[in-house]
């Protein structure tokens, strides 16, 4: 049971059918807010939307199909956003991607891709949140999902560690630029959380045992763990936060040796 922190607000969410961003979206929901997610146009994410929508509940839940690497896709979410629900209060720029590639084999499609959904999708999709918020006059909230890989390398993640990096500095210039409007952008940077885009490489046991050994908490994270930190974000509470990242990794970058 939530405590109605997001009452009255509606909130979109990009990449949200599974993963860090279904949590956000459950989380936001029992908080009170009307949930508009944005996911791949695939079967499986529709399915995987559908099932979200009846767990929130129909009245207060939208599901936007589309591809967010395009600059059109978030001007339609956030088109239908307020076609249905009146306004938009706050936006969670969640979707990614992780392929993991050895660096000097690494295709430039790869790349490119990644770039595209992760940075590009995040560029855009918030542009087109601000414009709205900044056209509504009320302020509003934006957050960025980046990831204790904006402030760490990783050998096979050359390509992706550049873009969570691109999106921690994206909400901090956002901050900048769109604090005369309050409204507020921050980042969230979470460590290792057990998804989809990871699912294989922790298969191995024994690399999983040695991860969750380096974390201070002793466990790697789940989606879960990221929803309350997003709530606070998106509420009233944290009304002067802004151009702010918040680690969400159970301590493990103070732990890295």
């Amino acid at each position: 049971m939530g405590y109605n922190l997001l009452q009255g607000k509606t909130v979109a969410i990009t990449g949200a059918a599974t993963g860090i961003g279904r949590s956000i979206a459950v989380k936001m929901a029992d908080e009170g807010a009307n949930v508009v997610i944005n996911h791949f146009p695939s079967e499986e994410q529709a399915q995987l939307a559908k099932e979200l929508g009846k767990e929130i509940g129909e009245d207060k839940f939208l599901a936007v199909p589309g591809d967010i690497s395009k600059p059109e896709t978030g001007k339609d979410l956030v088109a239908k956003t307020v076609e249905k629900f009146g306004e938009l209060n706050v936006f969670v720029s969640n979707a990614g991607i992780c392929p993991f590639a050895e660096f000097t084999e690494m295709p430039a499609e790869t790349y490119l891709k990644t770039v595209e959904i992760n940075l590009n999708g995040a560029f855009f999709s918030t542009q087109a949140a601000a414009k709205q918020m900044k056209l509504q006059g009320k302020g509003g909230s934006i957050i960025g999902v980046s990831s204790i890989s904006a402030l760490v390398g990783g050998g096979f993640q050359t390509h992706y560690t550049p873009t969570k990096a691109g999106i921690l500095s994206l909400m901090q210039s956002e901050a900048v630029a769109l604090g005369e409007y309050g409204i507020r952008c921050n980042a969230l940077l979470p460590g290792t959380i057990r998804t989809g885009l990871n699912e294989e490489d922790l298969a191995n046991d024994e690399k999983r045992v040695a991860m969750e050994k380096r974390v201070p908490l002793q466990r790697l994270g789940v989606p879960d763990d990221l929803a309350g930190p997003a709530v606070f974000l998106a509420s009233d509470m944290s009304q002067y936060v802004t151009g702010a990242q918040v680690l969400v990794d159970g301590g493990l970058f103070v732990n890295l040796q």
